[in-house]
C-alpha cells in the first residue's frame, strides 16, 4: 500500500517526456505542459515587444532553491518525489517564459497586445483562435459587415487587422460602439466577443451581450488621486457586493456604493473591503462566479470610469481594496463567454470531459497551455494594473489544484491526498506564476486563496517552494458554527471549538470568518437566523420587550463574532450585513427554470426583495 500512495513518476512514462530546464539539470515534464519552442515563441511573432524600449522592466525574483518548506515541514519529506517535480516544472517553465517572452513581466502584459489597441495611425485587433479557419471583425463601425474587415492569422494561430484612422484623424471605432468577432468554426459561424474586451454590455431586450469598444476621450478618463494604502499587519475585511449594497430593492450602482458604504465600512473599523462580482457575468444570480469577459468590469453597477473612482475613495479612506477573482472555472455560455470560443472544445480549456464541472456547470480552464496562462496571468495584473486594486481573494482554489475538484473528498489531513495523481500540478504552478507577478510587480499586493483542502506550502513563499499566498481562508470555522448551533448549548465543547479555531499551519497566515456570503445564500441560515429564527421578527422592536432568545442570541452574535475574530487567524473577514445580525438571507431575482427533462425549478418571480442589505434598520440605532 505505501507504494501505491507513493507519487511515483516513472509508472507515468507514457505521460513524460525529458526537457532540458535549460540551467543544465532534466526534468519531467507533462505532455500537455509542455510546448515546442517554436510556440514559445511570442504568439504575435517573435519581434514584437510588449514594453516600450523606454520603459525600464520591473523585476520579479527568480525561483530559488525550493527547499526551505522541509525545513519548515519536516511531513513533507515524505513528500520530496513530487514536490521536487512540481518545483522543478515551475523553475522549467519561468526560464521557457524568460526565454522566448522576455520574462514574466512582459508575458503577463498580455492586454497590452491582445484585443484592441490604439495607435497614432489607428487601432490594432489581435485575437487568438486557432481552430478558426476565418475571421473579421464586424459591429456598428462598419454595419456588421463581415466582408468589409477580415482578418489574417499567422503560424501561431493569431487573428489581427489593422484599421486605419479616418481621414479626420478620428478612430476607425468610435468609443462606445458595439464589436464582436465573426469566425468560420469548426462547429459553423460564431459571432464571439472578444476575449479580451474591456467592458461589455446586455443591451434592453437582448439576452447575450455585446462586447463594447471601450476608449474614452481623455477628458472622460479617470485619473487616480490618492495612493494605495499600506498594507495593514492584520486584515479586517468588509465583504461585499456592490449590486445588493443597497436597502431598497435593486442592482446598486459602483457610485451608490462608493458614497454611502464606503464610509460605513471606514466607521465600523475595517481596513479593507472585498468586492465580490466584478468580473462581468451574463447569469446575476451566479453571484459574478459565472464569469463570461474577463477583463470587463460588470456593467450592471456602471461603467469602468466610476468603478475606478470608488477604488480611489476606497484609497482616500485607507481602505484597501480586494478584488474577487475567478480563475477556477468560467461560464459554459456560448453566445458571450469564452466557451468554444473559436469553435473547439479545447481552446481555453481541456477537452472532453475534464473542461466540465459537473457541479458548477462551468467550464475548467486548461492550465498547461501557453496562451490560456498568458491569459489568466495578464488578468490578474490587469486589475491592479488598470483599476489599482490591492489584491485578491481567489475563488474556488481547491477546484484548481485537485482533478477531482475536492467533490466528494474529505480532507482528513493525510499528506497523501494532497500529493498525488489527483493533484493538478499545471493548476498549482499556475498559482505559483500569478502569486510570482502580483508579489514581485505589486510588493504590497494581497493574495487570499480560498482552500478548502488545508493543502501543505499554500501560504509559504514561492522561492522556498510553496505556492506563494499571503494568506488562506480558514473556511472550518463557519462550518464549525453551524455545527454546534444546530446542538443543545449543552453539547458545546470549548475545547473541540478552540481546537478548530487555532488549528492552521505553522507559518502560513489565515483569514478567519464566522460566517461569509455563502452562509448567507438561500437555502442556508445566517448565523443570526440560527440563534433567534423567527422571533427576529416580532420581538427586536424598539417598542416591545425581547424575549430570552432574543437576548441569547444577541449574546451569542456577538460572543462567536469575538472569538473568532480573536483566535482564528490573523485576518478576519465579515460579508456586509452579518455584522449586525441581517434578517433572512440572500436569495437573486430568478424566474423559473425549466430543465430539459420537463421538470420545472420555481424561482421568485425575479424579486430583489432578499437581494438587497437593510442597513435602514439601522437608523434607529444610529
Amino acid at each position: 500500500m505505501e507504494d501505491e500512495d507513493k507519487y511515483n513518476i516513472s509508472e507515468a512514462a507514457s505521460g513524460y517526456r525529458q526537457i532540458e530546464d535549460g540551467q543544465g539539470s532534466v526534468v519531467s515534464s507533462l505532455v500537455d505542459v509542455s510546448i515546442p519552442a517554436k510556440k514559445m515563441s511570442v504568439s504575435v511573432g517573435r519581434k514584437a515587444k510588449i514594453v516600450s524600449d523606454e520603459v525600464k522592466p520591473k523585476i520579479i525574483p527568480p525561483p530559488g532553491a525550493g527547499q526551505k518548506i522541509y525545513e519548515i515541514d519536516p511531513s513533507l519529506l515524505a513528500h520530496r518525489e513530487h514536490l521536487d517535480f512540481r518545483y522543478g516544472q515551475y523553475k522549467r517553465l519561468r526560464y521557457e517564459i524568460d526565454k522566448h517572452e522576455g520574462g514574466l513581466d512582459t508575458f503577463s502584459r498580455g492586454y497590452e497586445k491582445f484585443g484592441f489597441q490604439r495607435s497614432a495611425t489607428g487601432i490594432t485587433y489581435r485575437e487568438w483562435a486557432p481552430g478558426a479557419k476565418s475571421a473579421a471583425l464586424i459591429g456598428d463601425f462598419n454595419n456588421w459587415n463581415p466582408n468589409a474587415d477580415v482578418m489574417t492569422k499567422n503560424e501561431f494561430g493569431v487573428w489581427e487587422i489593422f484599421l486605419p484612422n479616418n481621414v479626420d484623424g478620428s478612430p476607425p471605432i468610435p468609443h462606445g460602439s458595439r464589436v464582436k468577432i465573426r469566425m468560420d468554426t469548426p462547429s459553423g459561424i460564431k459571432d464571439s466577443i472578444p476575449a479580451w474586451i474591456k467592458f461589455s454590455v446586455q443591451a434592453p431586450g437582448e439576452i447575450p451581450y455585446s462586447g463594447i469598444y471601450y476608449d474614452p476621450p481623455e477628458e472622460e478618463k479617470y485619473v487616480f488621486k490618492h495612493p494605495l494604502p499600506k498594507r495593514p499587519k492584520s486584515l479586517r475585511i468588509y465583504e461585499s457586493h456592490i449590486g445588493m449594497s443597497s436597502p431598497e430593492p435593486k442592482i446598486n450602482t459602483y457610485v451608490n456604493f462608493r458614497d454611502d458604504v464606503l464610509p460605513r465600512i471606514k466607521r465600523l473599523g475595517y481596513n479593507a473591503v472585498q468586492i465580490m462580482a466584478i468580473q462581468e457575468h451574463s447569469y446575476y444570480a451566479s453571484f459574478g462566479y459565472h464569469v463570461t469577459n474577463f477583463f470587463a468590469p460588470s456593467s450592471r453597477f456602471g461603467t469602468p470610469e466610476e468603478l475606478k473612482s470608488l477604488i480611489d475613495r476606497a484609497h482616500e479612506l485607507g481602505l484597501l481594496v480586494l478584488m474577487d477573482i475567478v480563475h477556477s472555472h468560467a461560464s459554459n455560455n456560448t453566445l458571450d463567454g469564452l466557451n468554444m470560443f473559436d469553435g473547439t472544445d479545447g481552446h481555453y480549456f481541456h477537452p472532453g470531459s475534464r473542461g466540465y464541472h459537473w457541479m458548477w456547470d462551468s467550464r475548467l480552464f486548461n492550465y498547461g497551455s501557453w496562451e490560456v496562462l498568458r491569459y489568466l496571468l495578464s488578468n490578474s495584473r490587469w486589475w491592479l494594473d488598470e483599476y489599482k486594486f490591492d489584491g485578491f481573494r481567489f475563488d474556488g482554489v481547491t477546484s484548481m489544484m485537485y482533478t477531482h475538484h475536492g467533490l466528494e473528498v474529505a480532507f482528513t489531513g493525510n499528506y497523501n491526498e494532497y500529493f498525488g495523481f489527483a493533484t493538478d500540478v499545471d493548476a498549482v504552478i499556475y498559482l505559483m506564476l500569478t502569486n510570482d507577478v502580483i508579489h514581485g510587480l505589486f510588493p504590497e499586493a494581497v493574495t487570499i486563496g480560498e482552500d478548502v483542502s488545508g493543502m501543505p506550502t499554500f501560504c509559504l513563499p514561492t522561492q522556498d517552494g510553496g505556492v506563494g499566498f499571503d494568506y488562506r481562508l480558514h473556511m472550518a470555522i463557519a462550518d464549525k458554527w453551524i455545527e454546534i448551533l444546530k446542538k443543545n448549548d449543552e453539547d458545546w465543547k470549548m475545547g473541540d471549538i478552540v481546537h478548530t479555531l487555532t488549528n492552521r499551519r505553522w507559518l502560513e497566515k489565515c483569514v478567519a470568518y464566522a460566517e461569509s456570503h455563502d452562509q448567507a445564500l438561500v437555502g442556508d441560515k445566517t448565523i443570526a437566523f440560527w440563534l433567534m429564527d423567527k422571533d427576529m421578527y416580532d420581538f427586536m422592536a424598539l417598542d416591545r420587550p425581547s424575549t430570552p432568545i432574543i437576548d441569547r442570541g444577541i449574546a451569542l452574535h456577538k460572543m462567536i463574532r469575538l472569538i473568532t475574530m480573536g483566535l482564528g487567524g490573523e485576518g478576519y473577514l465579515n460579508f456586509m450585513g452579518n455584522e449586525f445580525g441581517h434578517p433572512e438571507w440572500i436569495d437573486f431575482p430568478r424566474g423559473d427554470q425549466h430543465l430539459p427533462t420537463g421538470v420545472i425549478v420555481p424561482g421568485n418571480n425575479n424579486s430583489f426583495d432578499k437581494c438587497r442589505r437593510r442597513f435602514d434598520l439601522l437608523k434607529y440605532l444610529e
